[in-house]
């Protein structure tokens, strides 16, 4: 920690002031990341190009306005995350940014975001970036992530969005492609945080957060892991089957999506195993896998 001295008439008192990097690990970098490079997949795949400079300020205003999110939803969970072991080590429960210094942060950083877009971009892209920060944010960390087991099901609509974004920041227009990546990334949201739950389901519930595998049980939450690992299967093919994509495609999603099946059946018939880490592992390097597929495919078929 950096800290520096503040003398006051006969006593001393040591004042932690933040860095760069705190106020970056308050944004959820490895959040981001995904965020940004769903983005630009989208923006790849869409027919129209725009300028390189516009084009990489429509990327930072977008990182900066999940990072936005990101950091409040920190301030909002500061509660929990003080008590869970995962995230008390996070920014603000460890004293390193004030939370009224956060909340302040992440609304600048928020509207530079939109702000940004929207002239770099369009206004459509901008509306959709800020519809996305307030679902985060107000859906999902308000009303949902403290109240349903379904938390994660609803809210991984704000995570699913960025690709439409990159895609509307391109064309000012929605298209069926960007659609079923939204719906990639929607279905696969759930198995992803459901496997890593179910390895910390005391923490959670020291947090009461009501996660599925507290309210329903290891069992069923496998059971519908497996059951989301299929519709996963189907959705990742449907660019393929629809025409929008080729076969270099189609065998890459095909071969991840059969790996994340099997992995999510193992969950149940080798319980001792304990694949749930593998397959949280996994399910991270399959959604970057089908994306890279997606821009390879376009690559050598245009």
């Amino acid at each position: 920690m950096r800290s520096i001295n503040i003398t006051s008439l006969n006593n001393t008192e040591l004042l932690y002031v933040p860095t760069v990097l705190d106020y970056f690990e308050l944004m959820k970098p490895r959040v981001m990341s995904l965020v940004v490079f769903t983005t630009i997949v989208g923006m790849y795949l869409a027919p129209i190009k725009i300028h390189p400079v516009l084009c990489i300020f429509s990327i930072l205003a977008i990182a900066l306005g999940a990072g936005s999110a990101g950091a409040i939803n920190q301030w909002i969970d500061q509660d929990i995350d003080s008590i869970m072991i995962r995230t008390k080590t996070r920014p603000i429960p460890s004293g390193r940014v004030d939370p009224a210094e956060a909340i302040t942060f992440s609304f600048v950083v928020a509207l530079i975001s939109i702000i940004m877009l929207g002239l770099a971009s369009n206004w459509m892209a901008a509306s959709l970036l800020l519809f996305t920060i307030f679902f985060y944010t107000v859906v999902y960390s308000v009303f949902l992530k403290r109240r349903t087991p379904q938390n994660i099901v609803i809210g991984g609509a704000a995570g699913a969005f960025p690709p439409i974004i990159g895609w509307v920041a391109m064309t000012e227009s929605i298209n069926l492609l960007p659609i079923i990546l939204f719906i990639i990334i929607f279905l696969w949201t759930p198995p992803h945080f459901w496997s890593l739950a179910l390895v910390k389901t005391e923490d959670y519930k020291k947090a009461n957060i009501p996660m599925m595998p507290n309210v329903v049980g290891e069992s069923s939450t496998k059971n519908q892991i497996l059951f989301y690992s299929f519709l996963l299967l189907i959705s990742s093919l449907s660019p393929f089957i629809l025409g929008l994509t080729g076969y270099i495609y189609f065998f890459g999603s095909f071969t991840m999506s059969l790996g994340f099946c099997f992995l999510s059946i193992g969950l149940i018939i080798f319980p001792n195993r304990k694949l749930e880490i593998p397959l949280f592992v996994y399910s991270i390097f399959y959604l970057f896998g089908i994306f890279v597929f997606l821009v390879i495919d376009k690559y050598f078929v245009v």
